[in-house]
């Protein structure tokens, strides 16, 4: 599993990727989390609002910070 955190490095960006780390840690999941930055790449998703969260190329939320018994929800969803 590959999950995305689409973001300029702001606190929100920061705190939901805390969140995504915490929740991949406690389910156990074998997942690749990666930090992406850059505003193109993130505007290729179609997110206009940050932070966003994208898990196996499909955008799963944004424009807030998901906490993390949100992130295993959405983890949840995409098993």
């Amino acid at each position: 599993m590959q999950i995305k955190i689409l973001g300029m490095g702001c606190t929100n960006c920061k705190k939901l990727e805390k969140n995504v780390k915490q929740a991949v840690k406690e389910m156990n999941v074998d997942a690749e989390v990666i930090k992406v930055e850059n505003m193109k790449d993130i505007m290729a998703y179609g997110v206009m609002r940050t932070p966003a969260v994208v898990i196996n190329e499909k955008v799963k939320a944004f424009g807030k910070v998901c906490t993390v018994e949100d992130v295993k929800k959405l983890i949840e969803d995409e098993k």
